[in-house]
């Protein structure tokens, strides 16, 4: 039974306040401060909320997953920053009549379109995998290696592999039914 709103959010706040100090070196590692270090704060806050939605295993979160959270929050605000960012528009040697931009070789609309959906796609299967396979598979996808995961929840290896190898073909098995094709390991829909 998932702990009531109050006791998450207390628990998510005292591993934030116990681990601070390490989420500001990664912040000043990559050079954030001010609202981008509360942006930082706050995706480390929800991701650990997302991965264990539960208060015990919040509390029980060790410095080394906390860490790795905050450095993969901080890259993910740096890519969504710079792909913000307007690109300047230069003319090529030699080429007085066409302008070019590194934003000519983004992303169409629609392949963002597509990588939203399929997104979206692969969280509702993700709902759909049994309660006890989730979180591991959730962490997996977010990076982190079986053995990682194992110390997250204090587990043996052996059961967080059973359980991830038992998950991961689950939400295969979901997507499939939801209509999409894997090929080459990039699914597709």
């Amino acid at each position: 039974m998932a702990a009531p709103p109050d006791r998450l959010s207390s628990s998510l706040e005292r591993v934030l306040n116990r681990f601070a100090e390490r989420v500001r070196l990664v912040g000043s590692r990559y050079r954030l401060h001010g609202d981008d270090l509360d942006e930082l704060f706050q995706q480390v806050r929800i991701r650990l909320w997302q991965a264990q939605r539960d208060a015990d295993t919040i509390e029980a979160a060790p410095a080394s997953y906390v860490y790795r959270t905050a450095v993969t929050a901080a890259l993910d605000l740096i890519r969504r920053r710079q792909a913000k960012r307007e690109v300047a528009l230069e003319r090529p040697a030699g080429d007085e009549g066409s302008l070019t931009t590194d934003a000519m070789q983004a992303p169409s609309i629609e392949d963002t379109l597509g990588e939203a959906e399929l997104a979206t796609r692969v969280a509702r299967a993700l709902e759909r995998v049994m309660a006890s396979r989730r979180p591991v598979v959730r962490m997996y996808l977010a990076g982190y290696k079986p053995d990682e995961i194992a110390v997250t929840f204090g587990w043996t290896t052996v059961k967080t592999r059973n359980l991830l190898y038992r998950g991961l073909a689950d939400l295969r098995t979901e997507l499939a039914a939801d209509g999409m094709t894997c090929a080459e390991d990039a699914w597709t829909l």
